[in-house]
């Protein structure tokens, strides 16, 4: 037996997710994506990721921290949306550049998770979940650059890089290669998941695309979800504001579709007229050629073929 009607998981995370009581299923979905346990602090707040009025218009839908300082974006794209990987990049730099302040330091930066939730067709591939990560990669060994660790060194080895490079210390990185220092992208397809269900990763994906969970889930914060994520539970103002959300959804999907539609319509037209311009031009073409044949004079075929005399000519 399913749970009771459940709020839709793009709606949650802008409305109810930044709640600290329900920090516990967006802990269990992190865990579930990136195989990282976190503990969810506190959601940021940014000029990105305030409620806006206009809620057709996603941006960064959470921004939250962990106890470690490491920082991950969480949002849901529902509709079409241009250029959205260069809008990705722009999030992901803008929470690296606000943790720096006038006067501090580069090691003060924390890595940067960014998962993107698409409820479109975006790109062509045949999985429903990818990843992103930048690592210094040896281009003719293929090896990954390791980062030096300070610690890792013995007093000897520190001793011969002073002499041989004249610096006191290595770089104190306590990171081990450059993909976990550069900021991780992923991205879940949810139109390409079509998988019968089998793990955490694919109960999730279910619950995304679905909105269906399990009686009997194990899966890191679904539980959770299934408990609080109930509309029934929801007020009389908050269930209104949730139908007018699935309702301006459905109006969307029409409108795209009507739009596609159009531009089909368009295209068909187009292809129409090209057709039949490329097919008077053809005919012109062999008019010309059997009159040239004929040793006809050029003002006539001039007439007959509606072609230039340098395209006669050319003939």
């Amino acid at each position: 037996m399913e749970s009771e009607f459940l709020i839709r998981f793009d709606y949650a995370i802008k409305h109810m997710l930044r709640d600290k009581a329900n920090f516990g299923i967006l802990e269990g979905f992190i865990e579930v994506f990136l195989k990282k346990k976190c503990k969810i602090m506190e959601i940021l707040e940014s000029e990105s990721n305030q409620d806006n009025a206009d809620d057709k218009y996603n941006r960064v839908d959470i921004k939250a921290v962990d106890e470690q300082g490491e920082i991950f974006i969480v949002e849901v794209q529902t509709t079409r949306y241009t250029y959205y990987l260069e809008r990705i990049l722009y999030g992901v730099s803008k929470a690296v550049t606000e943790q720096i302040g006038s006067g501090r330091d580069y090691d003060k930066i924390k890595q940067v998770f960014s998962i993107s939730i698409v409820y479109y067709d975006l790109g062509v591939g045949d999985d429903y979940f990818y990843e992103c990560k930048s690592d210094f990669i040896g281009v003719h060994t293929h090896n990954p650059l390791q980062l030096s660790r300070r610690e890792e060194l013995t007093v000897e080895q520190i001793k011969q890089i002073k002499d041989e490079t004249g610096k006191d210390q290595m770089y104190t990185y306590k990171k081990i290669t450059s993909g976990d220092v550069f900021p991780r992208y992923y991205l879940i397809r949810i139109n390409a998941f079509r998988k019968v269900v089998a793990d955490a990763m694919d109960e999730w994906i279910n619950f995304l695309k679905n909105n269906s969970i399990k009686p009997d889930t194990t899966a890191p914060g679904l539980a959770e979800a299934r408990k609080k994520l109930v509309y029934a539970r929801m007020s009389k103002e908050e269930q209104l504001r949730y139908d007018r959300r699935l309702e301006s959804l459905v109006n969307e999907k029409e409108a795209m579709f009507e739009s596609e539609i159009r531009g089909e319509e368009r295209g068909l037209k187009k292809g129409e007229k090209l057709g039949i311009e490329k097919g008077e031009k053809q005919r012109a073409v062999e008019t010309a050629r059997m009159m040239k044949a004929d040793n006809e004079p050029l003002e006539k075929i001039i007439r007959y073929s509606g072609l230039t005399k340098d395209e006669i000519l050319a003939l």
